[in-house]
């Protein structure tokens, strides 16, 4: 194995183990949602927008969680029109680095997802912005599809207000979704693809290790 390999790998689980967390308790997961849909009773798909930060990391978050059938880079908070990286880059479409989470509620409910969004996916209490990158297309959104999935999140982020599981405010938005809008083909499984690049090493990698370590019975290797 290369030395730049075997360096990335230990900075990436030293970080794993180490990295600042906003919640009160540390790296430890927050609660399960109370409020959840139910499991179904057979396979079927649903869709899940989350937008916490660049979505590289959300997307290879997601890509390791059980259930999961897809996730989708993308743009969510805009129009058509402006949803392209370097006009959302400016900060004034709207729109938010978003990923589109294709999942099985048979093995994974909506709420679940969120327990995985707000524990490891990203920092909930960072306004407009995400460890290094700063915008209002970095902020924290839940795009809900229908009134079920806004019930669930609106509930859940009270729930963990009220239980004090973060030192700060949770900034989440609760907002309807318009639309969502893949990016471009670069940014399709970035982290996957670029496992060594030293901001995957960093904000990244660190994610889907504690995705790992605090969720064993969601996580999968895929």
């Amino acid at each position: 194995m290369p030395s730049s390999t075997r360096l990335a790998l230990i900075l990436g689980s030293l970080l794993a183990a180490t990295a600042c967390s906003a919640k009160a308790n540390g790296n430890a997961p927050v609660p399960a949602a109370a409020v959840d849909e139910p499991r179904a009773s057979s396979a079927t798909q649903q869709t899940a927008v989350l937008s916490g930060g660049c979505f590289w990391g959300v997307q290879a978050v997601f890509q390791h969680v059980k259930g999961v059938v897809k996730a989708t880079s993308g743009y969510a908070g805009g129009s058509a029109k402006t949803a392209e990286y370097d006009i959302v880059s400016t900060g004034e479409t709207g729109h938010a680095e978003s990923v589109q989470v294709v999942y099985d509620p048979s093995q994974v409910t909506y709420g679940e997802l969120l327990r995985v969004f707000f524990s490891v996916a990203h920092d909930p209490t960072e306004l407009n912005r995400q460890g290094p990158d700063e915008g209002t297309q970095y902020r924290s959104a839940i795009f809900y599809a229908n009134d079920e999935q806004k019930r669930i999140a609106e509930a859940y982020i009270a729930q963990l207000d009220k239980a004090g599981m973060f030192r700060r405010p949770i900034m989440t938005q609760v907002v309807p979704l318009q639309g969502f809008y893949p990016a471009e083909a670069y940014h399709q499984n970035y982290a996957a693809l670029h496992p060594y690049q030293p901001y995957i090493v960093y904000n990244d990698a660190p994610k889907v290790e504690h995705l790992r370590q605090e969720f064993p019975e969601l996580y999968t290797g895929k």
